[in-house]
């Protein structure tokens, strides 16, 4: 097993160039940038169309996907944890020891789309119970009957992206999802309005095209798998076997960043619960700002992937220096992209929120007007949110997973949750004063993820 990392001694002499560092982050992280884009593109295009078709199929599509989303990101902290593990021992010459990680973690994210069939099923019901519309909530329960059969094929492709991305071949993930986003998009437009000689079938449609393109993109990186190239880590060869040490160490790892990111997506989730209490308009203005913040979030996310897989590579080396040079290198990375999507938010608001809706519709207007000032404040969080998942990508590159999940539940739920009640319910703000609970929330845990990672990069070698 690797060592901790305040007992790796940095044997190499100097670290490698600047220049390199950022070749090598670029070349690893732009193929997961990219996919990680086409991946939301596809809940994009399922916003805008379902946008066009009105503010009750938007909202109810918020309400399930949301629901949909936490049991689907629970799922992805195991794959997070198939990636550190895989790495390293790859930097390692272990190539054994990357299919136990991957194969493992194939086993426990099929174990978890198993378990999220229940909630999934029985969402209008839970809906209800938090107070939402009951034409809300039956429209979100419809969707959702259909949607969760697609955690399978959804949970298995994060499995297999762990693997592709541990391996440095990021661009088979970018390949796939481009599949399931033109297959998504044509489904999609058939299925919600009755196109190409399609059955006109609004919400649901939209259900089904989403399950049809995750099944897609499985397929693909499935096939991908198997290919000769990829035959020396016999990946799936007796892939029923059970590997129970591999099985639980991704489990003992996995558990920490499932709930970390169970945190962080819970706090949305309930920041959508608590704005569909102020009606359909304010929670359609909700997704429309939410999602435009996610499209921007997926790049400094998908450099966050990279610097996982970087600094478990240096850390599986005990190449100290590197590690800490490469830290730097795709934090200003972040940064400087966050910087440039918050300008964008405060100096083009509407025409970007106008892209989701219809303006023959009478409620688009109204919809707009909510829209714009949360904008405004996902503007002035691009960078801490971009901080926070550098943050916990790196500390997950060194096998940190127990720490940060303590930090990132304090920041999101005392903090981020305590002050979107106190000002958007209790002080009467609404919607604005719930995002800026939201703000609040991954600032801090900017704040105190990257004083974690840099408090044990400062221990090396001590």
């Amino acid at each position: 097993m690797t060592q901790p990392l305040d007992r790796i001694s940095g044997r190499e002499s100097s670290p490698a160039p600047w220049s390199h560092h950022a070749r090598a982050t670029l070349a690893l992280g732009l193929p997961l940038v990219g996919a990680q884009l086409a991946q939301l593109a596809i809940h994009t295009t399922d916003t805008v169309l379902l946008g066009w078709l009105g503010a009750e199929p938007l909202a109810a599509s918020v309400l399930a996907t949301q629901a949909f989303f936490i049991l689907y990101i629970f799922g992805a902290g195991f794959a997070h944890a198939a990636v550190p593990l895989a790495a390293q021992a790859l930097a390692r010459g272990d190539r054994r020891g990357v299919r136990r990680s991957v194969r493992m973690g194939l086993w426990v994210l099929t174990l978890l789309a198993a378990l999220a069939l229940a909630p999934l099923s029985q969402l209008e019901r839970l809906l209800l119970s938090l107070g939402q519309e009951p034409i809300l909530a039956e429209m979100a329960g419809r969707y959702a009957r259909i949607a969760m059969w697609g955690m399978f094929p959804a949970l298995g492709i994060l499995g297999l992206r762990a693997f592709f991305t541990a391996i440095e071949q990021a661009g088979i993930v970018l390949w796939a999802t481009l599949a399931g986003l033109i297959s998504n998009a044509f489904l999609a437009w058939g299925l919600i309005f009755g196109n190409f000689g399609l059955p006109a079938l609004g919400l649901e449609g939209a259900a089904i095209a989403s399950v049809a393109s995750t099944l897609v993109m499985f397929a693909v990186m499935l096939a991908a798998a198997l290919q000769a190239r990829f035959r020396e880590y016999e990946l799936l060869v007796r892939l029923w076997r059970p590997d129970w040490p591999a099985f639980f160490e991704v489990v003992r790892l996995g558990a920490p960043i499932a709930v970390t990111l169970l945190a962080e997506v819970a706090l949305f989730a309930a920041a959508s619960v608590m704005i569909g209490w102020f009606g359909a308009i304010q929670l359609a203005a909700h997704g429309i700002a939410l999602q435009l913040a996610s499209i921007t979030f997926m790049i400094p996310l998908g450099l966050s992937n990279a610097a996982t897989v970087r600094a478990g590579i240096a850390h599986g080396r005990g190449e100290v220096a590197n590690l800490r040079r490469g830290a730097k290198t795709v934090t200003a990375m972040a940064l400087a992209i966050s910087f440039l999507t918050a300008l964008l938010f405060w100096f083009a608001p509407e025409p970007l929120v106008w892209l989701f809706l219809d303006a023959a519709n009478a409620d688009s207007a109204a919809v707009v007007a909510v829209a714009v000032p949360f904008l405004a404040v996902a503007a002035a969080f691009q960078m801490v949110d971009a901080l926070q998942a550098i943050g916990a990508g790196l500390l997950r590159g060194l096998k940190d997973t127990r720490v940060p999940m303590l930090l990132a539940l304090f920041s999101y739920w005392p903090i981020g949750m305590g002050i979107a009640w106190g000002l958007g319910v209790h002080a009467g703000l609404g919607g604005i004063g719930i995002w800026i609970g939201l703000a609040s929330g991954l600032a801090i845990a900017a704040l105190l993820l990257n004083w974690r990672f840099w408090r044990m990069a400062s221990l090396v070698g001590h």
